[in-house]
């Protein structure tokens, strides 16, 4: 077990999330034990309490708890503690890659990033697999929730994975969701302005983890709450029961799709916890009646993500087929992926 440590942050490194930093210097640490310091005060950055996302600067000063003793993990082979299934499945979702990017078409399920009880099954775990020949893992600069599938950019060197966060803090990048929604919103394209904040409480039901609407004139009055935009697009329907929208987060705030579309009455299906799940229609609400499979599993996809590369400085644009539950939701519902167009906000920008 290591003592308290004072470690000043070299020039060469500012601009890092600090649990990138933190875990590239001390390899034994996971992301669960990284977030658990940075809750309970731990770890600081001049004196000050952080989250594990928080960026670094050149001579800020970040104070390390005591932290046990463990074989780096870099000793080892990364690809060599991760099961063969495993690395086969992450390898098979890379959708996209060059000397500077890799894109993967990130299936449901598979969490973004590691907590406590996670081990190495999720995408920043399976990174060891995605090298290709390089010296380094390849890094996430994104996040998509554990049960949205599509589009999700790791970059292959510390220089690239500023450029493209930067590129996603100044809204540069522009992604598509879709979804396949309770009803029918009305009208068939608008922009949700609801802001979100945190619901109290951390119950097992993961009650700290859902968040609440909040109607624009209440935001600046609600303490924690946050500005969040979404444009939307019905781009099908099934009558009246369920449709298939397009959705675009002018922000990023957490479980942004999911509450708003929530809050217009329209949850997307599946999503249990913002009410997607109900198999009932109850009069004029939500309920889809559409049963089985299609209610157990959140039909949200990051289906398209464009970007300037930070290198070519050519704007790319990446699709990704839907996953295997969707495609055969959109089979059953008679809705056809080369029928509606790829961006239909376009005409009106």
């Amino acid at each position: 077990m290591s003592g308290v440590q004072l470690i000043r942050v070299d020039r060469e490194e500012g601009g890092q999330r600090l649990d990138r930093w933190l875990k590239k210097r001390f390899a034994q640490l996971t992301q669960g034990a990284v977030e658990k310091m940075c809750r309970t005060g731990q770890l600081r950055v001049d004196g000050g309490r952080v989250k594990a996302s928080t960026r670094i600067e050149t001579g800020q000063e970040v104070r390390v708890p005591p932290l046990p003793d463990g074989k780096p993990m870099t000793d080892r082979p990364a690809a060599a503690r991760i099961p063969d299934t495993d690395q086969k499945m992450i390898q098979q979702a890379v959708l996209w890659k060059d000397e500077h990017i890799i894109a993967l078409n990130k299936p449901p399920g598979l969490p973004s990033q590691g907590g406590s009880g996670q081990g190495n099954r999720h995408v920043d775990g399976l990174t060891g697999t995605l090298m290709f020949g390089y010296k380094d893992r390849p890094k996430l600069v994104h996040r998509l929730d554990k049960d949205t599938s599509g589009i999700l950019l790791l970059a292959r060197t510390d220089r690239i994975a500023r450029a493209l966060s930067e590129a996603f803090r100044l809204r540069s990048t522009r992604k598509i969701y879709w979804a396949a929604v309770a009803g029918v919103p009305v009208p068939r394209m608008g922009t949700v302005r609801y802001g979100l904040v945190k619901a109290g409480g951390h119950g097992r039901g993961g009650e700290g983890e859902k968040m609440i609407a909040v109607h624009p004139r209440d935001i600046p009055a609600t303490e924690g709450a946050k500005r969040a935009t979404t444009d939307y697009a019905v781009l099908d329907a099934l009558g009246t029961r369920a449709s298939w929208c397009a959705l675009v987060p002018i922000t990023g705030r957490t479980h942004q799709l999911r509450a708003h579309m929530a809050e217009l009455g329209h949850p997307i299906v599946g999503d249990g916890k913002y009410g997607g799940s109900g198999q009932e229609n109850l009069g004029d609400g939500w309920g889809a009646q559409l049963g089985g499979e299609i209610s157990r599993k959140l039909h949200l996809h990051a289906r398209s993500l464009s970007f300037d590369h930070p290198i070519t400085k050519r704007r790319v644009t990446l699709t990704a087929p839907l996953p295997d539950h969707m495609r055969r939701t959109w089979d059953t519902l008679g809705w056809h992926e080369n029928d509606v167009p790829a961006d239909p906000f376009a005409e009106d920008e």
